[in-house]
């Protein structure tokens, strides 16, 4: 008898000692696989800054794998779903459950077929990672049961658990549960609900099976059986088991997504790499708003031919970009995938504001008078002659009138008073407009009225340095890009004097009238900008939160109909900008210590004091303490009709019907004799037919000095009679013009080309 029992105890001990072996030291002969410490072959997945997905790419393997997830990070009820689905002791073996293995095998006994398997979840995973070919032999299973205990002893259950759930597949190409939580249901994964994990954890079992596009009520019927084992299991309670039960699990098909596509494009373009995780600054909120503004605004446009428009958002603080919408519609045929917010355009007199700010720097203030009065210059290629929107001349306006109503001959005026385009070039170069790599020189002084292209998203970086006080920033589209550092480009007190031009309704009343779409609940500075025959319309603008830049025409460069930036873009501009002000807090800037205020009499610049010449016109201003304009003085006025004196250049704009000063300036020279002499064109210059002037550069205005009681004549080519002059129609060739006043005759004979086309 105790012979049997110690057979019967020594082969007990054998088992024991078996057992000890198979389970804890057998596992360390075999070898894990590879792929279970590499990382996991991503794609790209984009998500705006809430972390609310916007594309998600496929990896080489053409699959959508999401971002790894630690334990902490998978919503408990995922983690208690796939537990319930898969293992429900997964917490208490050690990677294989011995008591499923009887249970299965006394089921597949009974049945006489494989009706049940075994797998843990660690088992699972093994399989996953090894990637074998073949059938799924005994041997097979055997090696994945001990590599399974080999990892059991390695890592934690939480990592194990983590690295199943980010390693299998959810069926239709995506792969881990993150890329599963965007694909099916278009959210956070945080924002997981019990329902829809329940649902997510029935597909990995039969990917093809149970695919939630095909065979729905397969998944459903799957589900309801997890959501009971989860009750069963205690992982919840009643209540939450019938209202996750009840609940409609909706599949919003998010196939990778194409929320703000050319923002995701864009950074494709430019990013060094775009693998793993890609947050972007996008507030998708915002996107989503202002995508349906360019929609809305486009669709009363098109009786003006208006098809595309672009706008860029930005937080001037830290330069993100907070929406980037590129065209009408990124899907639609004629060109919305071309992305307006990086395709260079003319942008008009947008870049008027950067050529006063070069002035301010210079000593000018905003009630420097300037001369918009008729004017050529004389370049390499010809005379170069600014022109009016609608052929005006305003006389004598100040800096603030001339930017304020975007008068094209004072801002010519102003970039020739600063030296020309080179200055105009390094600001804007030094403002990250990347687009002017041309020697100033080809661009002259037409620099300022927009004769170069720029792209819109680095005009509306632009205008956010002047909205920062002259402090400039790189733009950037991920949140993971280093804030920039600060670099001052802008003098800040040029920088404030220019927001509060800017900003100024009434200043821009004689062009844009009082009530146009520019003048918002708050204050906002803001420019529009109109290129060559209407092909482009711009509307920039800021308040010392942010900028907004919009873009309006087509991509085809075909010209709009009479749009300008106040009626195509304007309406975008403010659209998005009264939208902001709803969802942030929109300031403006606190008058600086060195503010002081007063007025001036616009037609001289000077100040009006207390107790001064009455002047009926005098307007209110901003000035610097320390550099405050001359008082008037009576000398500055005719002593009986109280008229303002002028220098002689104001003569013939006097006479003209452009004289907005009516019965209010004459000249000191008005009543003397002065020698007729022809003043446009000059003698022996050279016209070039400019193809980008309205009407081609064809016609010219006649000018002669006194400008009153003129006749013209012409044998060579024909005169045009209009309320604003008399013009004359070019052809190539030469010609003498000639003007007879009072018996006085003079003559100009000057030469007209054609401009050579680009090469």
């Amino acid at each position: 008898m105790r012979s049997i029992i110690r057979r019967m105890l020594k082969g007990l001990g054998i088992l024991v000692a078996g057992f000890i072996a198979a389970w804890y030291l057998i596992p360390w002969a075999v070898e894990l696989p590879e792929a279970l410490f590499r990382p996991i072959a991503m794609g790209t997945i984009y998500q705006a800054s809430d972390g609310s997905p916007l594309r998600h790419l496929l990896n080489e393997e053409e699959e959508r794998v999401g971002v790894p997830l630690k334990f902490e990070e998978i919503p408990k009820v995922l983690v208690d779903a796939t537990v319930a689905a898969e293992d429900k002791r997964f917490f208490g073996h050690g990677g294989v459950d011995l008591l499923a293995i009887a249970r299965a095998a006394r089921m597949n006994v009974d049945s006489g077929r494989v009706v049940s398997g075994a797998s843990t979840i660690t088992q699972q995973l093994i399989k996953v990672s090894a990637d074998r070919t073949g059938p799924r032999t005994m041997k097979v299973k055997l090696m994945e049961a001990l590599q399974a205990r080999r990892l059991e002893q390695i890592w934690s259950k939480k990592e194990i658990l983590s690295a199943y759930v980010n390693r299998i597949s959810y069926g239709n190409q995506f792969i881990g549960c993150a890329a599963a939580i965007q694909g099916y249901f278009n959210k956070p994964v945080k924002h997981l609900t019990l329902a829809e994990a329940s649902f997510l954890a029935a597909i990995p079992q039969s990917p093809s099976r149970l695919n939630p596009f095909r065979s729905r009520r397969a998944v459903e019927e799957r589900q309801h059986l997890i959501l009971e084992r989860m009750l069963g299991l205690g992982m919840i309670d009643g209540p939450s088991f019938a209202a996750a039960k009840g609940q409609a699990v909706v599949i919003q098909r998010f196939q990778g997504g194409f929320a703000a596509p050319h923002v995701v494009e864009l950074d494709q373009k430019l990013a060094a790499s775009t693998l793993g995780k890609v947050v972007c600054t996008i507030d998708p909120r915002l996107q989503a708003r202002v995508e349906q503004i360019v929609a809305q605004r486009l669709v009363g446009l098109r009786d003006k031919h208006v098809e595309h428009a672009a706008v860029v958002v930005i937080e001037n603080a830290t330069r993100r970009v907070l929406a980037l919408v590129g065209s009408r519609d990124y899907f639609s045929r004629d060109g919305g995938q071309l992305n307006g917010a990086w395709t260079p355009r003319s942008p008009g007199s947008a870049l008027k504001p950067f050529t006063y700010a070069l002035a301010m720097e210079n000593g000018d203030y905003p009630h420097t008078l300037v001369a918009d009065l008729p004017v050529e210059f004389p370049t390499e290629t010809g005379l170069y002659k600014p022109e009016n929107y609608g052929r005006k001349f305003y006389g004598p306006v100040t800096y603030r009138q001339a930017l304020g109503n975007s008068l094209n001959i004072a801002a010519v005026r102003v970039l020739d008073s600063v030296g020309g385009p080179k200055p105009l070039v390094e600001l804007l170069r030094k403002c990250g407009v990347s687009t002017l790599v041309e020697d100033p020189s080809h661009y002259g002084l037409g620099l300022t009225i927009g004769n170069a292209p720029v792209r819109l998203i680095e005009l509306t970086n632009a205008y956010a340095t002047l909205a920062s006080l002259g402090e400039h920033k790189p733009w950037r589209l991920r949140e993971s890009d280093p804030e920039g550092q600060a670099v001052r480009v802008v003098d800040q007190v040029a920088a404030w004097f220019l927001a509060d031009v800017l900003s100024d309704n009434q200043a821009r009343a004689m062009t844009f009238g009082t009530r146009s779409v520019l003048r918002l609940p708050f204050r906002v500075a803001v420019k529009t900008g109109t290129s060559t025959s209407y092909r482009d319309n711009w509307t920039v603008g800021y308040t010392p939160e942010i900028t907004v830049g919009v873009w309006a025409g087509n991509f085809e460069s075909e010209p709009m109909q009479d749009v300008s930036g106040v009626t195509g873009a304007g309406p975008i501009f403010a659209d998005v900008l009264q939208f902001m002000s709803q969802t942030r807090t929109l300031s403006w800037y606190p008058d600086p210590e060195w503010i002081v205020r007063g007025r001036i009499d616009p037609r001289t610049g000077k100040r009006v004091v207390e107790g001064g010449p009455e002047v009926r016109l005098s307007r209110a201003e901003v000035f610097h303490k320390d550099r405050l304009p001359p008082v008037v003085d009576p000398a500055d006025y005719e002593e009986k009709t109280g008229r303002a004196i002028l220098s002689s250049e104001y003569s013939r704009w006097i006479a003209s019907p452009d004289n907005w000063l009516h019965g209010l300036v004459t000249t000191a020279t008005e009543n003397r004799y002065v020698p007729l002499r022809i003043v446009s064109p000059l003698a022996g210059t050279t016209v070039i037919l400019d193809p980008d002037l309205p009407g081609g550069g064809k016609t010219l205005l006649l000018k002669a000095e006194p400008a009153d009681g003129i006749e013209w004549k012409c044998d060579t080519l024909k005169l045009s009679f209009q309320p604003s002059g008399v013009f004359v129609t070019l052809e190539p060739g030469s010609h003498t013009i000639a003007a007879i006043r009072r018996g006085q005759a003079v003559r100009s004979t000057f030469n007209v080309k054609r401009a050579h086309a680009a090469p």
